[in-house]
Formats: C-alpha cells, sequence, structure tokens
C-alpha cells in the first residue's frame, strides 16, 4: 500500500480566542503589521476568523494556531489545530 500524499500546503495563522459562546466554534483574531504605501508607518490590521474547536476546549484569551480547511458551515473555513497559550 502506498502513503497517502497531501495536497498541497495550507495556511497557518496564530492569533487570539475573543469569543467561544458557540458550540465547537470560536472567534480568532489575528494581527498584523503593514506598511502604509504613502508615509511608510507600520500599521496594524486585524482579520477575524471562525475556526472549528472540536472539544470545545478554547477559552477566551488563549493564543491557538489555526488551519485552513474546506468549508465546514457559512462562515466557518478554518479548524484549531493547537492551542498555544492558555489565557491567564
Amino acid at each position: 500500500m502506498t502513503a497517502m500524499k497531501e495536497r498541497g500546503n495550507k495556511r497557518q495563522m496564530i492569533g487570539t480566542v475573543v469569543s467561544n459562546k458557540a458550540d465547537k466554534t470560536v472567534s480568532v483574531v489575528v494581527e498584523r503589521l503593514v506598511r502604509h504605501k504613502m508615509y511608510h508607518k507600520i500599521m496594524r490590521r486585524r482579520s477575524k476568523f471562525a475556526a472549528h474547536d472540536d472539544r470545545n476546549d478554547c477559552q477566551i484569551g488563549d493564543r491557538v494556531l489555526i488551519s485552513e480547511s474546506r468549508p465546514l458551515s457559512k462562515s466557518k473555513r478554518w479548524r484549531v489545530i493547537k492551542i498555544v497559550e492558555k489565557a491567564v
């Protein structure tokens, strides 16, 4: 039997959980730094993703690693891979 091949690289990001009210779903905010085109000042930009959390382990404030996946619902296209750092 041959080993299965991986289907390309999936994007992964580290972000902070801001909501865990839905069942098996968390909202994750990912911050990135971007340079302004004209003024060259570094600005913070945020993106919010709905991610699938199988075991409802994530709490608000946790740092998590999320990975791209197939569409799981209308808004969920990401999965929580692991909790990098627990909230205090």
